[in-house]
């Protein structure tokens, strides 16, 4: 059974956000009870609004909504004369069954009847969800019996989904409970196959947002990083172990506290964009757009300085808040791969050297201490991942590793001439070189091995030429310069594939590349700054007189080159 998402409210909050001797009240004043209900909800959503913009705690206040709309929804139930012939109960499903409600969220309800005797049902049924409609509720409701919601649930991912986090709002208990058992694991959807097909659902989402967390105008619910990446662990979770709490999956060792408190943090500050962006459209609107983004930039708190607007400052903080959101998602969907779809498979171990290991296609260190004890193998490790196209990644204990020792990778790090030679030879990869350098950023060591990439992590470019932050554009065009070099580009960039096969140190265009817009965001000429970044990174690193010169025109004239492109397509089209 899932465990009451209210608890924590303290009950001034509940006394104030609903007096229900006043609602009785109200109810009496006039002939229907429209008014009474919408009076309520109009009391209630200003005092929420306003404890809002007062700093109120963001999950009492998601939370304290749902238990009102609980009230609401009760009462109106309640109100109705029920058949004592058919026992039908009213559920919360959903995002409203966690408990969870933002101003513009759908509420959505399930009224499920033990025998599919709708006749019965009918009037009350529709008298309920006139009224809810009536007094401006938005719901998302569904009826059926419990045989039809087994049925359904069986073969439709998202209605086994909404069902496993419903909880009863009004209703005989009993009639939960035996949903609860129709569903379960041992009927339909397995945990393995649960969790391989919200695997492939996510895969399909994050690639209509482009597979980036770094869209310009990111959509804070479905977007990589986003929440909808937070309700996944907790579906998962909620279907193989029994909670969605990530306080539980820290007891089972799959979260530190320090993850822990990350992972609230970052699932707070969302949780703030998205009651504010509802508050501010008056809808459930999810994207936070250019226009939106100035206005919540100054609800927020963030001030113009130089070399940094106010909206800059605040999307990079939200930047940087789903990019830990991804970190911890990779970290236990990993967990959940070892515990779940790799459950029973025999581990078949190699060892690769002294420091790594490959286990069941995914590399690990030999053991806890090796990053301590010998802090190159950091970069090592990505560096082997780029030699063997059969490791898939690294496992969950070597990601949280990574996470725990990312702190040395420090100025003496920096100038290790092991650690400078790692680097330029994970740019000379053979493949996987783009993957390798994502996942780099990602856990939070690009930017610390490069503390000029980690100043441009989240950083907006407002002009026409860009859609996505700095780091992710650059990060794209490396992709898109290897992707030159493969068969399947021959035909589409003719020239360009001719070309880069005639590069004798294709690494070089890569380094420029990398640097060609570090310099953005500190005011001056980006190219120029760049360029600089350049020559000092190709000094520390050793490289000769005449490959140096190369990257740092490169990043230089960049700008020159795109004008003269688009010159001459401009030219040419006339």
């Amino acid at each position: 059974m899932m465990s009451n998402p209210f608890q924590k409210i303290p009950a001034s909050v509940l006394d104030h956000l609903f007096n229900k001797s006043q609602f009785r009240a109200d109810l009496t004043i006039s002939k229907t009870p429209i008014p009474a209900y919408k009076k309520c909800l109009k009391e209630a959503t200003s005092k929420m609004d306003q404890w809002f913009l007062d700093g109120m705690d963001i999950e009492q206040l998601v939370f304290a909504r749902a238990w009102l709309m609980d009230q609401i929804l009760r009462l109106a139930w309640e109100h109705l004369n029920w058949s004592d012939s058919c026992p039908i109960a009213l559920l919360a499903v959903g995002g409203y069954g966690r408990g969870e409600l933002h101003p513009g969220s759908d509420i959505d309800i399930l009224i499920l009847l033990e025998k599919d005797h709708y006749d019965e049902h009918q009037d009350a049924i529709e008298h309920f969800l006139t009224l809810l409609w009536d007094i401006g509720l938005k719901v998302g409701s569904s009826v059926r019996s419990l045989d039809e919601c087994a049925s359904q649930a069986a073969d439709d991912l998202t209605i086994i989904t909404n069902l496993i986090e419903s909880r009863v709002i009004s209703g005989p208990a009993f009639l939960h409970e035996h949903l609860l058992d129709l569903i379960d694991t041992e009927h339909m959807w397995p945990s393995q196959r649960y969790l391989q097909a919200k695997f492939d659902e996510q895969r399909k989402r994050h690639r209509k947002y482009n597979d980036t967390e770094y869209d310009l105008e990111p959509n804070i619910k479905g977007s990589p990083g986003g929440l909808r990446d937070l309700h996944m662990l907790g579906w998962v979770a909620r279907r193989h172990y029994g909670t969605h709490d990530p306080a539980e999956l820290m007891e089972l060792g799959f979260l530190s506290n320090v993850e822990y408190q990350q992972l609230q943090r970052c699932r707070a500050f969302l949780w703030k964009i998205r009651w504010a962006l509802h508050s501010l459209t008056g809808r459930g609107e999810d994207r936070l757009l250019f226009d939106h983004q100035r206005t919540l930039a100054s609800q927020f708190g963030y001030h113009d300085h130089t070399g940094a607007l106010a909206v800059e400052q605040f999307m990079q903080s939200y930047f940087r808040t789903v990019m830990i959101v991804s970190q911890l998602k990779d970290l236990l969907l990993q967990h959940f791969d070892d515990d779940i779809l790799s459950a029973g498979i025999v581990h078949k171990v190699h060892a690769i050297n002294e420091r790594f290991q490959v286990c069941n296609n995914y590399i690990e260190t030999v053991h806890d201490r090796v990053f301590a004890e010998h802090p190159p193998a950091i970069l090592e490790m990505f560096v082997l991942l780029t030699r063997d196209q059969t490791i898939q990644g690294p496992t969950a204990e070597t990601i949280r590793l990574l996470r725990d020792y990312r702190h040395l990778v420090d100025s003496t790090f920096r100038k290790d001439p092991r650690c400078t030679r790692l680097f330029l030879e994970l740019m000379r990869a053979p493949y996987a070189l783009t993957a390798s350098l994502r996942r780099l950023a990602r856990y939070g060591i690009l930017g610390r091995y490069l503390p000029e990439f980690g100043r441009i992590i989240g950083q907006m470019q407002y002009d026409l030429f860009h859609t996505l932050t700095v780091d992710a554009h650059t990060l794209l065009l490396i992709k898109y310069l290897r992707s030159f070099s493969y068969q399947k580009s021959h035909q589409q960039f003719p020239i360009a594939s001719r070309i880069i096969h005639r590069i004798p140190k294709p690494e070089l265009l890569y380094l420029a590349g990398l640097y060609h817009d570090i310099g953005k965001g500190r005011g001056g000429d980006h190219s120029q700054l760049g360029a600089e970044d350049a020559e000092q990174f190709c000094r520390v690193h050793g490289l000769n007189k005449e490959d140096t010169a190369l990257i740092v025109w490169l990043v230089q004239e960049h700008l020159t080159m795109s004008v003269t492109a688009q010159k001459k397509i401009c030219l040419t089209r006339k």
